[in-house]
């Protein structure tokens, strides 16, 4: 899979997990301590929605587009807009022509004794995301491959926090790859919360990975509890673009998953594509 991420940038995998990406970090807020946020992919930061890769994926329309026009109940209105707040203050003009990625997501809600590392390889990537958070002494743009990153900077000073895993799968091995590095990082922060994110083509893939993140969880003490979503638009084949994405959650705040049910059942209405869209939130066996 080739995952040039303009080209997908405010699609439904993108609107699933930076809302999830905004409820962890609100929850991380409501202790007074600092906390760390670590984006081991971090890619360019906003992307334009009016260019080239973006007209040409089109995933926007189908995505933020349409959640940005939904209706949502009393319950899940809170839940869902500091998410699109972040999304129109990128927007003031009303019209949606950039969406923000998850480095400047994590960026909009850092409080001033919070902090922000974003690894990025990619140079034109690198630069954009530089350019986005320029003068921004809470946030740290870094030259470095995110699987090597991962390890390397945990645990953060602030020893609460969040790492976001969402590498290109570009390589056959990603999966892997994938379990050994958050095994690598896990063992030498258990404390901390880790949001991975992941393509649903492959049921034998994906369920190998979450099997993997659960053991890995419930084998380094203290041992991690472990949440895992997937959202499906479309029933996926293997050639078809992406229509099916995951996300586990390890050490999830204990309030996500009765949140997370009242978010998704609202979602898939607005995000289905031929149809209704589902969801599935089930805590994984190792």
């Amino acid at each position: 899979m080739n995952y040039r991420h303009a080209f997908h940038a405010g699609g439904f995998a993108d609107v699933i997990k930076h809302i999830v990406l905004t409820r962890i970090l609100l929850y991380l807020q409501e202790k007074p301590s600092a906390f760390r946020v670590i984006d081991t992919h971090a890619g360019a930061g906003l992307y334009d929605l009016e260019g080239d890769e973006a007209r040409r994926g089109g995933e926007w329309v189908t995505g933020i587009a349409r959640i940005m026009q939904a209706r949502f109940s009393e319950a899940a209105l809170p839940l869902v807009k500091p998410y699109l707040d972040i999304v129109r203050a990128f927007n003031p003009d009303i019209l949606l022509k950039t969406y923000p990625g998850s480095p400047l997501i994590a960026r909009a809600l850092l409080r001033p004794q919070d902090r922000l590392t974003a690894c990025e390889l990619e140079p034109s990537a690198r630069k954009s995301l530089i350019d986005a958070l320029r003068r921004d002494a809470q946030a740290r743009v870094v030259d470095l491959d995110g699987w090597t990153a991962l390890p390397a900077f945990v645990p953060p000073n602030e020893r609460r926090g969040l790492v976001l895993i969402d590498p290109a799968f570009e390589q056959s091995d990603e999966f892997e790859r994938l379990a050994d590095r958050f095994a690598a990082a896990f063992e030498k922060w258990p404390t901390g919360s880790y949001l991975i994110w992941y393509p649903a083509k492959s049921r034998r893939a994906t369920d190998g990975l979450a099997a993997r993140v659960a053991l890995v969880a419930a084998s380094v003490k203290p041992s991690g509890n472990c949440l895992r979503l997937e959202f499906s638009v479309a029933p996926q084949t293997a050639d078809a673009a992406l229509a099916s994405s995951g996300l586990l959650i390890v050490n999830p705040p204990w309030t996500l998953q009765r949140e997370l049910k009242i978010i998704l059942s609202e979602l898939e209405k607005p995000l289905g594509q031929g149809g209704a869209g589902r969801f599935r939130l089930e805590t994984p066996k190792p």
